[in-house]
């Protein structure tokens, strides 16, 4: 079969070419519209359902939030029950979380993407990061009571706040690896060839430019990881968090190796209760917990802008 030289047949079959194409085309336009407009009801969908969850949650605990509820240690009368100890124990929890899993994640996703080589090790390593993401957090727990609790006795002091906050970075380090590495690669690969055009080594590139770029990613990354660690109930449960504390970690060392609960295990006992007088209470500790992780949110945002805008 041979082509035609001839113009008038090569509009011919240019025009046939066109009209099989347009009712593809116009198919496919309706499947993105009716795609569009299910991805538009479903987040309105998910909009209201969390809208009507906060104002019940806040119309229930609105009347038992005041200073003496924020400063008063558990009770099992519910007039006279707080929450400071849970709240300073939640504080204790992300800041042992953040100051272990931040450095030692970034740390990772940097040798991972930047360092490491191209071999089956390698891609053995990144596969298990990647399926430790999505392990259940009680698989972190038990896995913490093992190591942290049982071996790491003499330097954690069992079941501690230390063991809990060990726990928790365990269980983020893999969502912390993976959005360091993604924010890295997100970095273009010419900013990296001009610093090496320029006479710098490996190191001074990646230190200098790669994670100065990538830092907003990862600290987005980490805000993302932070905030499913402060609601977690089931790894510090097994590691030994107590459902009733009467006194507060005291701000040392020795702290770190006492006796703690948070707000999720403090609310979770409130609500298991069969007394109808603890639900407002545990509402009133929904309340605050969410305004913690509000605050910390806002304040790593706002770090995060302060890095994005001086890279800009």
């Amino acid at each position: 079969m041979t082509l035609s030289s001839n113009p008038r047949d090569l509009s011919d079959l240019q025009g046939d070419a066109n009209s099989q194409f347009k009712p593809n085309l116009r198919s496919r336009y309706r499947l993105d519209r009716a795609f569009e407009l299910l991805t538009w009801l479903a987040t309105l969908i998910s909009l209201i359902v969390l809208v009507t969850l906060l104002f019940d949650v806040i119309g229930d605990g609105a009347g038992s939030l005041n200073w003496d509820f924020l400063t008063s240690p558990p009770s099992r009368r519910a007039a006279r029950a707080g929450l400071w100890p849970a709240l300073v124990g939640t504080v204790w929890l992300l800041g042992i979380t953040a100051v272990v899993a931040f450095p030692i994640g970034v740390g990772s996703g940097i040798f991972l993407e930047e360092f490491a080589p191209d071999n089956w090790f390698t891609r053995l390593i990144e596969i298990n990061v990647g399926n430790l993401a999505a392990v259940p957090s009680i698989v972190y727990g038990l896995l913490g009571l093992t190591v942290f609790v049982d071996i790491l006795r003499p330097i954690t002091g069992g079941t501690s706040v230390l063991a809990g906050g060990l726990t928790l970075a365990l269980l983020i380090l893999p969502i912390i690896i993976v959005s360091t590495r993604e924010a890295l690669r997100a970095v273009p690969s010419s900013l990296r060839q001009g610093g090496f055009a320029l006479g710098a080594t490996r190191w001074q590139v990646i230190r200098d430019l790669v994670f100065a770029q990538s830092l907003p990613g990862i600290l987005t990354g980490t805000i993302l990881a932070l905030s499913r660690a402060i609601g977690e109930t089931a790894p510090i449960l097994v590691v030994g968090a107590a459902g009733y504390i009467a006194f507060t970690p005291p701000l040392s060392l020795e702290g770190l190796q006492s006796d703690f609960t948070a707000l999720p295990i403090q609310i979770y006992v409130w609500i298991s209760r069969a007394k109808k007088d603890f639900e407002p209470i545990a509402a009133g500790g929904i309340v605050v917990l969410l305004v913690v992780l509000l605050l910390m949110n806002t304040s790593a945002i706002l770090l995060r802008n302060k890095f994005q805008n001086k890279k800009l």
